[in-house]
C-alpha cells in the first residue's frame, strides 16, 4: 500500500473553483508588471514584490477596497486584461485547478470609470487569455459577470437599475466569450437582492446562471431573497443560512449549492475563527457546500490552503474532501459537454490517486 501525505493528496486532488474574483487573484508580480507597463510605479505604496506581498496583507476593509481599487487602475488595455487571465491560467495549473468560474464586475471598467474601456476591449482581452491559459495550461475558464450593489442605490436608498441592465447587457454579449453565470456582489448591508429581481429574470431566461452573493455580511434573510426573487442556482458565501433552520431544509430540498470561503470569512469577521465557523453544519446538514479562495492575494490564502483548512479545522479525510471537491465540478454553470469530460478525468484522476492509499 503506498502512503501519501494530506498535503500531497491535497495537491494532488483535481480541483475546481466557482467563487474567486478576477481582479483579487493578480499576483503581486503581475501588479508590478502592470504598473511598469502604464508608468504607474509612483501609484504604488511600495516598489518591489516583497513589499507589495507585505502590503496586500489584509487589515481590515478599508484596506480590501484600497488594494481592490488600485488594482482595477492598473487594468487599462485589453493586453492587460490578457496577461492576468493567462496568470490565472498559470496559478491553476500549479494548484491542479482544472476548472474556474472567475467573477468579474464590468461596470466599474466602463461606465463607471475614465479609463476609455469599452467591454468589447474587455471581451477580446479576457478571451485572448482564456484561449491562451487553454492551450498552454490544459485548464477551463469561464466567467460570471456580477452587479456592483452598492452602485445601485443613491444614499437615501433609492434604487438604479441602470448598473444592473448595462451589467446584464455585458454579460449577454459575453456569453460566446465564456460568460455562464450572472452575479451580485459587493457590501449587502442596505443593498438587498429584491430589488435585482428584474435583472436576473432576464437573465436566467437567457441560460445564464443566477449566482448572487447573499448570506455573508447580512443574515438568513438575504439568502431568502436570493433564492425567492433571484432564482439562484448558487449562493455565494451562504454561510448565515445557519440562522435559519428552515432556510437549511429548503437548500437542501431544493438543491441550491454554497459558494463557502472560510479564510475569507475569518478575514472580514464574518465569524471570529473557524471554531465558529459553520461549514461542517451545513454540509452534515446536507446542504451542498463548495469550499473557494474568493480573493485569494487580498487574503492571503490559495485554494490548497482551503482544502487544508477543511483538513486542520474541520477533520475532514480523503473521503470528504473528494466529495467536496466532486460537488465543485457537478455544479459548475458550464456546457454539459464540458462538464462531463471535467467529470470522466476527475472520476479517472481520483481513481490514480486514491489506487492503493487505502
Amino acid at each position: 500500500m503506498t502512503e501519501i501525505s494530506i498535503s500531497d493528496f491535497i495537491q494532488k486532488l483535481p480541483k475546481a473553483e466557482v467563487h474567486v474574483h478576477l481582479e483579487g487573484s493578480i499576483s503581486p508580480e503581475t501588479v508590478l508588471a502592470l504598473a511598469e507597463r502604464h508608468d504607474m510605479l509612483h501609484t504604488l505604496p511600495v516598489e518591489d514584490e516583497i513589499g507589495l506581498k507585505e502590503w496586500f496583507k489584509f487589515s481590515d476593509f478599508p484596506h480590501f477596497l484600497q488594494i481592490y481599487l488600485l488594482i482595477q487602475d492598473l487594468l487599462r488595455t485589453s493586453d492587460d486584461f490578457s496577461l492576468i487571465v493567462y496568470e490565472l491560467g498559470r496559478d491553476m495549473a500549479e494548484q491542479n485547478i482544472k476548472y474556474r468560474e472567475v467573477t468579474f464586475t464590468p461596470y466599474t471598467h466602463t461606465d463607471y470609470s475614465d479609463k476609455g474601456l469599452l467591454i468589447q476591449d474587455i471581451l477580446l482581452g479576457l478571451e485572448e487569455g482564456r484561449q491562451n491559459a487553454q492551450e498552454k495550461f490544459d485548464v477551463e475558464i469561464r466567467w460570471v459577470f456580477d452587479v456592483g450593489r452598492n452602485l445601485s442605490f443613491d444614499n437615501n436608498g433609492n434604487y438604479n437599475p441602470e448598473p444592473a441592465e448595462t451589467t446584464l447587457d455585458y454579460a449577454l454579449l459575453g456569453q460566446d466569450f465564456g460568460v455562464v453565470g450572472f452575479g451580485l456582489g459587493g457590501n449587502e448591508v442596505n443593498a438587498p437582492p429584491e430589488p435585482f429581481a428584474h435583472a436576473f429574470e432576464r437573465a436566467v431566461s437567457e441560460g445564464l446562471w443566477s449566482v448572487p452573493h447573499a448570506g455573508e455580511t447580512m443574515g438568513p434573510e438575504s439568502v431568502w431573497g436570493a433564492i425567492n426573487k433571484l432564482k439562484a442556482k448558487r449562493i455565494g458565501h451562504g454561510v448565515r443560512a445557519i440562522e435559519d433552520a428552515t432556510l437549511i431544509r429548503a437548500l437542501k430540498d431544493r438543491g441550491i449549492v454554497l459558494e463557502v470561503n472560510p479564510t475569507s470569512n475569518i478575514c472580514l469577521n464574518v465569524y471570529d475563527s473557524f471554531d465558529e465557523h459553520p461549514l461542517c453544519k451545513l454540509d452534515e446538514a446536507g446542504v451542498i457546500v463548495t469550499v473557494n479562495s474568493d480573493d485569494p492575494l487580498l487574503f492571503n490564502t490559495t485554494l490548497i490552503q482551503e482544502y487544508a483548512i477543511l483538513v486542520k479545522h474541520f477533520g475532514y479525510d480523503q473521503d470528504k474532501l473528494i466529495r467536496v471537491a466532486r460537488n465543485a465540478f457537478e455544479y459548475a454553470a458550464v456546457d454539459k459537454n464540458t462538464k462531463n469530460n471535467l467529470l470522466i478525468d476527475f472520476e479517472s484522476e481520483i481513481l490514480k490517486l486514491t489506487r492503493g492509499t487505502r
